[in-house]
C-alpha cells in the first residue's frame, strides 16, 4: 500500500488482498473483494473502485486519467493478466484472461468478454452478451446457464478471498513432497469446458 500526494488507498476489512499486490493513492477496495498475487491497482492519477464482492486476479493492472474513475462493479470478475484503463466494468461482468478495456469504455452488466479480447476507447460491450476479438464485437446474446456458470465461478473467488484471509501465510518451501500429501478440493470448482460438457 502506498499513499501518494497525501491520499491513502482505502480497503474493507472483509477484502483480501495479497501481500504481492500494489494498491496507490487513490484506491477504494470494497467488502469481500479479493485482489489477486502481483495486481496493481495504481490510483496515482484517476481513482479505482473495486465494488463489493468483485474480484481481480493475479497480475491485472488498473489505472486511468485524473478526473476519471476505473470502476470494477459489484461481483465483476477481471481475469488473470487483464489490463483496465479508465474504463467501467458493470455489475457481474467478466473480462476474461489478458483482455484490455480502453478508454472510456464501458462493459455492461452479467456481460462476458472473452480471452484476449480489446475493447477499444469508448467501446460499448451490451448487457448479458458475450463479445471476443480484436477489436471486440458483441458475438451473442448469453444463455441464462452461462450466466449462473459465471456468477458460480465469483462466488469461488469471494470464498477464495476468505479462504485467503483465514489460512493462507507466508512459508519456507519444503524440501521434499511429504506422503499422503493431501490436495485442494472445492467442488464444483471445474473448467467452463468441463461443465458444458457435463451439461450437454
Amino acid at each position: 500500500m502506498y499513499c501518494i500526494d497525501g491520499i491513502t488507498p482505502v480497503v474493507d476489512p472483509s477484502a483480501f488482498v495479497h501481500p504481492s499486490a500494489v494498491l496507490i493513492g487513490d484506491v477504494i477496495v470494497g467488502p469481500r473483494a479479493y485482489i489477486g498475487p502481483c495486481a496493481c491497482l495504481r490510483g496515482d492519477f484517476g481513482r479505482i473502485v473495486v465494488e463489493a464482492g468483485a474480484n481481480i486476479q493475479d497480475t491485472c493492472m488498473l489505472h486511468g486519467f485524473p478526473g476519471k474513475d476505473t470502476v470494477v462493479g459489484e461481483e465483476a470478475t477481471i481475469g488473470h493478466g487483464a489490463v483496465l484503463h479508465g474504463c467501467v466494468v458493470k455489475r457481474g461482468a467478466l473480462i476474461g484472461m489478458n483482455c484490455v478495456v480502453n478508454d472510456n469504455a464501458e462493459v455492461g452488466e452479467h456481460a462476458v468478454l472473452a480471452a484476449m479480447a480489446f475493447v477499444k476507447a469508448e467501446g460499448r460491450i451490451p448487457p448479458r452478451t458475450l463479445a471476443a476479438g480484436i477489436p471486440a464485437r458483441v458475438l451473442r446474446t448469453l444463455e441464462e446457464r452461462e450466466i449462473g456458470w459465471k456468477n458460480d465461478n465469483t462466488k469461488l473467488y469471494q470464498q477464495l478471498a476468505e479462504r485467503s484471509a483465514r489460512s493462507m501465510r507466508e512459508v519456507e518451501a519444503l524440501t521434499a513432497l511429504e506422503p499422503g500429501r493431501k490436495r485442494i478440493d472445492i467442488p464444483g470448482a471445474l473448467p467452463l469446458s468441463d461443465l458444458k460438457r457435463r451439461q450437454a
